[in-house]
């Protein structure tokens, strides 16, 4: 393991040459029966990728819970302290949709964790897949739409405090504008929020990102393709980015509860691999979290959260491509 993630975590050595999983069983935590966060659908993405002979498990790296001190970073200390003692209002839980347990506090701290262990294995393996993560409704003093704390915007804060990156890009694709991000980068030229999601949906304010694309509902595979592939590559090309963090979002998908769009399965892998291809052709380390999706059906939510794994598997050929590029 090279320097950038022993800095941050203890992790074991990865020993596999195979795409980099981060996932950690800490993802997942008890909540009341029949609340809508489907919260199980953690576990469901691994054990479709390992049933399914995606992943190894000698590909799976494990994040230690995040230092609150990092999440000092992007949120201010006083929502922070209050947040991890139980501490936050009635108010504050019930705009996140969490009421307060020390459950949740862990699992947002391997949660986030796990974002900032994936950026970090990326920019050594050019890229690099969480099962988790996406919390970008989150702002510096306050969660939001059942995020808490904002991964990735304390990934991207985080790596530019310490000096590994200057420049990160935000690709975030889910259907919800990322508004917590754009928020919190508003006034930073050395982040790059960049958000196409569907205007008629949350949240009701829509916040400001350097780039956003509001789609009308119902827009199908080929119209969101189209916009994503006129606009990516001038993004990359004029921003040139040390790091994408990409958030693939499920929720596009015309069977998702509240998403709106009408992406299929092979729409959302079509997307995924565009983005990951074009980060590494550029020759861009990029991490993938899954973003959100809304569906009763379990094990068919679980399955579709792992297209962004699938279409990451099929272009690490780029692996070899990057410790090539990164010996020049």
């Amino acid at each position: 393991l090279n320097y950038f993630y022993i800095f941050f975590f203890k992790v074991k050595q990865l020993k596999s040459r195979g795409l980099p999983i981060v996932h950690h069983h800490g993802y997942v935590c008890d909540l009341p029966i029949k609340h809508r966060f489907a919260m199980k659908k953690f576990h469901g993405v691994m054990r479709y990728l390992k049933k399914d002979n995606v992943i190894s498990s000698k590909q799976i790296v494990e994040p230690s819970e995040i230092d609150p001190v990092f999440l000092k970073v992007v949120h201010t200390p006083d929502y922070i302290e209050r947040f991890i003692n139980g501490d936050t209002t009635r108010e504050e839980q019930r705009a996140t949709g969490f009421e307060w347990s020390k459950g949740i506090v862990s699992r947002c701290r391997y949660e986030t964790g796990g974002t900032l262990l994936a950026a970090c294995i990326a920019m050594e393996r050019g890229v690099s897949c969480s099962t988790g993560g996406g919390t970008h409704h989150a702002f510096p003093s306050f969660g939001s739409g059942y995020c808490l704390v904002n991964d990735l915007a304390v990934t991207a804060a985080a790596l530019r405090e310490k000096g590994i990156v200057e420049r990160v890009l935000i690709v975030d694709l889910d259907v919800h504008q990322g508004d917590g991000t754009a928020f919190t980068f508003q006034d930073n030229k050395d982040v790059f929020t960049f958000s196409v999601h569907c205007e008629k949906n949350f949240p009701q304010r829509k916040q400001s990102s350097d780039l956003d694309i509001g789609l009308d509902p119902n827009i199908e595979d080929k119209k969101y393709m189209t916009i994503l592939t006129s606009q990516l590559p001038w993004i990359l090309d004029s921003f040139r980015p040390d790091l994408v963090l990409y958030d693939a979002g499920v929720d596009p998908h015309f069977k998702d509860e509240l998403g709106k769009l009408n992406l299929t399965d092979q729409g959302l892998f079509d997307r995924d691999k565009y983005v990951i291809d074009k980060c590494l052709s550029h020759g861009i380390p990029v991490a993938t979290v899954i973003g959100g999706g809304y569906q009763r059906d379990l094990d068919a939510l679980s399955l579709r959260h792992t297209i962004v794994h699938r279409a990451a598997t099929k272009v690490y050929k780029y692996g070899l491509f990057w410790e090539v590029f990164c010996s020049i």
